[in-house]
């Protein structure tokens, strides 16, 4: 399976630029150049880096050049202390993962997919240049199936626009189910030898996200230590995150087993077969543990999904540097920080 040289391991600057207020104050104060530098310093060799359309649009389309700046700045930083960035478009005109946003049409609006387009193309005029440490993402997290056709065809049209400037760039392309392993097999063949295969991975999502106040039939009170049966993951996630929904029990296991590796090695079994079987790299754009989990829990988490990532060579991205309920740099994971690294 190919590899994705210079996105090993890196952190998500999820915050900044994206998901946040869009004011100059948290642009210029949410993340800085110290904080680069300590990344440098945990040994990461990579960023990803969400935006929002709005940081470079108006609600007209026009460009804002005092947004492209912070994208510029933020290259820069990378370049002072050797770190690759990824760039991640996190919401376009008219979606974003997060309904809460209140983006739509998208997927049925001509206009809106052609604004994305020339977005892209903007973006890969400025930085395609930078091909040799900057890698491009497409869009975050396509929601529903439904969307898969329509998201398989923009995405190509999309690819095809931005190789008029960027014709060398690494694209990272994911799918429905917020970039879910299922879609990577309804994903079109990469167009080049330079695309990317993306998925996140929060499994157990009982664990990862347990007691997040957005998911709606979450019991904001509910905790759970991550070493549990297979039993006790299906009793929670049928309490917690719907009556059909449950975890598979890998193969050779059985209900009152404990969950430990196994789970992730056959999570990640239809990724590797997909990638195998086109030759294409993957990377795991986003993984993590909310912050009400134990941090010893945490450690054990990122121990057991991170053997798979290096079994594979697959690269990847924490979620996320700084807060957003997830933060390494956070002091709730002083104790264990280093080990986890």
């Amino acid at each position: 399976m190919k590899s994705f040289p210079g996105y090993n391991k890196g952190v998500n600057l999820g915050g900044w630029l994206s998901q946040c207020n869009h004011t100059k104050e948290r642009y210029n104060t949410f993340i800085c150049k110290k904080d680069i530098e300590i990344i440098k310093g945990w040994g990461l060799d990579h960023v990803r880096l969400p935006i929002d359309y709005n940081l470079i649009e108006d609600a007209e389309g026009n460009y804002k050049e005092d947004g492209f700046s912070y994208i510029q700045k933020a290259i820069d930083w990378c370049e002072e202390y050797s770190l690759n960035l990824v760039l991640d478009v996190h919401k376009t005109f008219g979606y974003s993962f997060d309904s809460g946003e209140a983006e739509e049409g998208f997927f049925d609006s001509k206009a809106y997919q052609e604004r994305f387009y020339k977005m892209w193309e903007e973006l890969a005029k400025r930085y395609g240049k930078y091909s040799d440490r900057v890698a491009f993402e497409l869009l975050n997290e396509v929601t529903a199936k439904e969307y898969s056709d329509a998201w398989n065809r923009i995405s190509t049209e999309c690819i095809k626009r931005i190789r008029n400037y960027a014709p060398d760039v690494k694209i990272l392309l994911g799918g429905y189910y917020n970039n879910s392993i299922e879609a990577l097999k309804d994903l079109p063949a990469p167009l080049d030898s330079n695309i990317v295969y993306n998925f996140h991975c929060y499994e157990p999502l009982i664990f990862t996200h347990q007691g997040a106040g957005w998911i709606a039939t979450m019991n904001r009170d509910f905790r759970m230590p991550l070493e549990v049966s297979y039993k006790e993951y299906n009793k929670n996630i049928r309490a917690n995150l719907g009556a059909f929904a449950s975890i598979s029990i890998p193969e050779g296991k059985k209900e009152s087993d404990i969950i430990d590796v196994a789970f992730f090695e056959e999570l990640f079994a239809e990724a590797v077969r997909v990638a195998e079987e086109r030759n294409v790299a993957l990377y795991c754009g986003e993984f993590g543990v909310i912050d009400k989990a134990e941090p010893e829990d945490t450690l054990k988490w990122y121990k057991m999904i991170t053997s798979c990532f290096n079994k594979y060579k697959i690269g990847r991205a924490m979620w996320s540097y700084k807060e957003m309920d997830f933060g390494i740099s956070d002091k709730r994971l002083d104790g264990i920080r280093k080990e986890l690294l």
